[in-house]
């Protein structure tokens, strides 16, 4: 299952994660099965764990998605996005 890691800065974190638990049906639509978070002051990690990599990713680069991100309070420009292709069990 792929992941893919999304860390960003935000107005209010309160508010964006408000915000955020409202898009269930856009990310249903990125395949995403589960997210797990967590904030910091006004920084945002968030892990996506979905179906189809290309999926989630076209529907990440949509007007919706940019929507989303706005109405959440995300500064886009602090947006980092990296996809976990390996993993390490010590």
């Amino acid at each position: 299952m792929p992941l893919v890691l999304i860390t960003c800065q935000v107005e209010d974190a309160a508010r964006w994660e408000s915000e955020f638990r409202t898009h269930g049906a856009l990310f249903r639509g990125q395949t995403i099965t589960r997210v797990d978070f967590g904030t910091e002051g006004d920084y945002v990690g968030a892990v996506f764990h979905c179906d189809d990599l290309d999926t989630y990713m076209r529907v990440l680069e949509s007007p919706d998605t940019a929507d989303a991100m706005a109405n959440d309070g995300v500064k886009r420009e602090t947006v980092k996005i990296l996809v976990l292709d390996r993993r390490y069990d010590p």
